[in-house]
């Protein structure tokens, strides 16, 4: 295989595994949403990072899985999803990086509430496998 369809296969392997972390969270029309599938989804010592006040909240996964999982199903979010809008992804080799735009929305606490922001996703290939390493984000406020 050539590098340009090496390079499409992992850009399509990228976009469903991006897809894959939006959807997590997902909990509209009484769907579970399975937050523990990050463990599939990323490395092992992945973090997360909320930085949308300018003073980050950094995470390891299980400490960002536990409270999201609780609020997810506790009621206080109810019909939540999250999508991007749009995206751009760059791969070297065995690291690739994507900046995406994208949109959230749901119930909190009963009130209803749109937003967008951006994310930055750093993803490693793993033997030959992509998995997230980090993600970073800001919502515009």
């Amino acid at each position: 295989m050539d590098g340009k369809n090496n390079t499409e296969k992992d850009q399509l392997e990228i976009d469903i595994l991006t897809n894959r972390f939006f959807d997590l969270f997902t909990n509209k029309n009484g769907r579970v949403p399975n937050v523990k599938d990050i463990e599939n989804i990323f490395i092992k010592e992945g973090i997360i990072i909320s930085n949308t006040t300018g003073e980050p909240l950094v995470y390891d996964l299980q400490d960002f899985i536990k409270p999201r999982e609780k609020m997810l199903i506790d009621g206080t979010l109810t019909e939540f999803s999250e999508h991007e809008i749009s995206h751009t992804t760059e791969v070297f080799k065995n690291i690739a990086q994507r900046f995406c735009l994208y949109e959230k929305s749901g119930k909190r606490n009963g009130k209803f509430f749109k937003s967008e922001g951006m994310k930055t996703i750093q993803f490693i290939k793993v033997d030959t496998e992509w998995k997230m390493a980090s993600v970073a984000w800001s919502d515009q406020e």
